[in-house]
C-alpha cells in the first residue's frame, strides 16, 4: 500500500507516517519543511519519500506529483492532514490574513489535493481518502471563528464525497479529534509556547500516536467497509454549556 500524506514533517502526519511504515507500508511524505522531511525519510529507511509540497500552491502541488518516481504513483490511501488554526480572538479582531491563510490550507489545499488523486482512484475501483478535520467542525465556540467554519467544512465535503463514491470501490474518512497535544498546534495558533503549554495543563490529552493508529485501523479495514466519520476526544474533554454573556452591572 502506498500512502500520500500531507503535512507529514511533523504532529499527526509524523506519527502517521511512522505508522504506516512500522506495518510495511510505503509512504510519501509531503510538507514544507524539507529539512524535517528529510530527517524523517532518514528515521523511515527506502520505505519514505520525502517530497516537498505546499498544499496552498496548487502548481507546487503539480510539480510535487510530477515528480514522484513511476513505481510511487498508484496512491492508495491519501491523507489530507496538512492544516493549522490561527488565533483565538473574536472574529471581529482577527486579522484577515489569518481567515485566509486557514481557508487556503484547510479547505483549498485538501480539495486540490483530493482533486488531484481522486480520478485514478475511481478508476482503478479502489482507494481511501482521509481527512483530519476537528470536533470544531461540529461544536462551535468562542474563538472558533472560521478555524471550525473550515473543519465543518472538511466533514460536509468527506460526506458527499461518500454520496459520490458509492458503488466506486473508493472510501472516504473524516477524522475528527478533540484536545490532542505532543504537536504544534496550538504553538502555532497562539504563536506564544508558554501560552500552549498552558492549553494541555493538567490535562491527558489524544496524542499524535492515537489519531495515527486511528488512520491505520480505517485503511487496514476490508475494502467494503466505509467509516464516515470519527469524533476522537480524551476522557479529560466533554462538552460544556452555550456561551452567555451576562450584563449584571
Amino acid at each position: 500500500m502506498i500512502v500520500f500524506i500531507t503535512g507529514a514533517s511533523a504532529g499527526f502526519g509524523a506519527a502517521m507516517a511512522r505508522t504506516f511504515v512500522k506495518n510495511g507500508h510505503q509512504v510519501v511524505l509531503a510538507a514544507r519543511r524539507k529539512d524535517r522531511l528529510d530527517a524523517l525519510a532518514k528515521e523511515l529507511g527506502e520505505s519514505a519519500l520525502p517530497i516537498a509540497m505546499d498544499v496552498t500552491d496548487k502548481n507546487s502541488i503539480e510539480e510535487a506529483l510530477s515528480m514522484l518516481p513511476q513505481s510511487w504513483r498508484q496512491i492508495d490511501v491519501l491523507i489530507n492532514n496538512a492544516g493549522l488554526a490561527l488565533n483565538t480572538k473574536p472574529a471581529y479582531e482577527v486579522p484577515l490574513e489569518d481567515w485566509e491563510t486557514m481557508i487556503a490550507t484547510n479547505i483549498k489545499g485538501l480539495v486540490t489535493m483530493t482533486h488531484a488523486l481522486l480520478p485514478a482512484m475511481v478508476e482503478r475501483g479502489n482507494g481511501l481518502v482521509i481527512n483530519i478535520g476537528s470536533v470544531a467542525g461540529r461544536t462551535p465556540y468562542p474563538g472558533g471563528n472560521v478555524y471550525g467554519a473550515t473543519k465543518a467544512f472538511v466533514e460536509q465535503f468527506t460526506l458527499n464525497l461518500r454520496a459520490d463514491l458509492a458503488g466506486t470501490g473508493v472510501r472516504a474518512t473524516n477524522i475528527a479529534p478533540g484536545l490532542c497535544g505532543g504537536t504544534e498546534f496550538s504553538n502555532v495558533r497562539l504563536r506564544d509556547d508558554a501560552a500552549a503549554a498552558k492549553v494541555y495543563e493538567g490535562t491527558q490529552p489524544l496524542t499524535a500516536e492515537d489519531i495515527a493508529e486511528t488512520a491505520y485501523w480505517i485503511a487496514s479495514l476490508p475494502p467494503h467497509v466505509n467509516i464516515n466519520q470519527i469524533e476522537m476526544m480524551p476522557t479529560c474533554q466533554g462538552y460544556g454549556p452555550l456561551n452567555i454573556k451576562r450584563n449584571l452591572g
